[in-house]
């Protein structure tokens, strides 16, 4: 193999493999699991934006290629482009995470499973109707390989959006946790690695009541309804609270980076200005499911309790000067 300029010298032998090693179980890695290209632009993204500042290694594992998806921007909804969805959305997927700046895509190689009774959640090659087990084993591999301390999934109550691929990633994620510390489990996956914390997205009431009184205040008409405070989602208090003032932007140009599933007309994603939108809640929210370190909750850092060595580098200047509210109580429920 061609060493390149450096030919000769600075091989790994087995001691620079050791080295390898040893640098990527102290670097700090996020992992995230989402279900469908998109799903990475509307939850998280300005925290993974954040912790790329601070020298953040971040990993995203896309379940599916979205191929079920519909169109909800009508400018795209052309069959040039619904011929060739999957493609579309590889691209778009490409163009949303180098906005957020994850460091690395992985797909887990599954369909998009559609709705329940429809042809694609029939279709073996789906999601869904993966046999359990592989699916596990894949996403095992990725945690040992990239060897994350912390990752970040789904909850399990998803009533407002209980899409099947969704409700997979949440079934998968927890056991592949679990799994990955364990040098009896999937043998074939690599080396054991155990992450130390897991954590549920959320966006809590707070957040909607928030971005509501928003819109009435400037004379608009919200896009939250009744039906927003009514049905029974996000009812479990946040434990974490990221402040992600002067990231909150990036959210809404990976969004767009979707052309397929974004509508940039959309009132619920673009309907307030962006300087306004941008600095109502400017806090991400999550949920710790599982910590294998000590952790006192409230928290303001997914890395909190984690080992020295891998705690993530003092937060750089912001790239947008703006000042922040006060952040909120962690809580899910306003």
């Amino acid at each position: 193999m061609d060493a390149g300029p450096h030919r000769g010298r600075g091989r790994v032998g087995t001691g620079g493999a050791w080295l390898i090693v040893f640098l990527m179980s102290v670097r700090p890695c996020i992992l995230t699991v989402h279900a469908h290209p998109d799903d990475e632009a509307s939850k998280g993204a300005a925290t993974i934006a954040r912790y790329r500042t601070q020298g953040v290694h971040s990993v995203l594992v896309c379940c599916t290629g979205g191929e079920a998806g519909d169109i909800l921007n009508p400018a795209m909804d052309r069959p040039d482009v619904r011929e060739r969805l999957h493609e579309v959305r590889m691209a778009e997927l490409a163009r949303a995470t180098s906005i957020i700046g994850y460091s690395e895509v992985v797909m887990l190689g599954y369909r998009d499973s559609g709705m329940p009774d429809t042809p694609e959640n029939a279709d073996p090659r789906s999601f869904a109707r993966a046999p359990f087990d592989e699916a596990v084993e894949r996403l095992v591999a990725v945690i040992r390989r990239v060897r994350p301390q912390v990752v970040v999934t789904y909850p399990s109550n998803q009533e407002g959006y209980p899409h099947p691929d969704h409700l997979q990633v949440h079934a998968i994620t927890l056991p592949a946790f679990d799994a990955a510390g364990d040098p009896d489990a999937y043998p074939d996956a690599g080396p054991a690695w155990q992450p130390q914390k897991l954590y549920y997205t959320t966006w809590s009431r707070k957040r909607i009541l928030a971005m509501h009184e928003k819109y009435l205040e400037l004379g608009l008409e919200s896009p939250f309804d009744e039906k927003w405070f009514e049905r029974g989602v996000n009812t479990e208090p946040a434990t974490t609270v990221i402040d992600v003032t002067g990231f909150a932007g990036v959210r809404d140009l990976a969004l767009l980076a979707h052309e397929t599933q974004i509508d940039p007309t959309s009132k619920f994603w673009f309907g307030l200005p962006p300087e306004v939108a941008q600095t109502i809640y400017p806090f991400d929210e999550y949920v710790l499911a599982r910590s294998l370190v000590p952790a006192d909750t409230p928290e303001d850092d997914l890395f909190a309790g984690v080992a020295a060595l891998s705690a993530p580098r003092p937060l750089r200047p912001s790239p947008v000067g703006a000042s922040a509210p006060a952040a909120p109580a962690a809580s899910g429920t306003g």
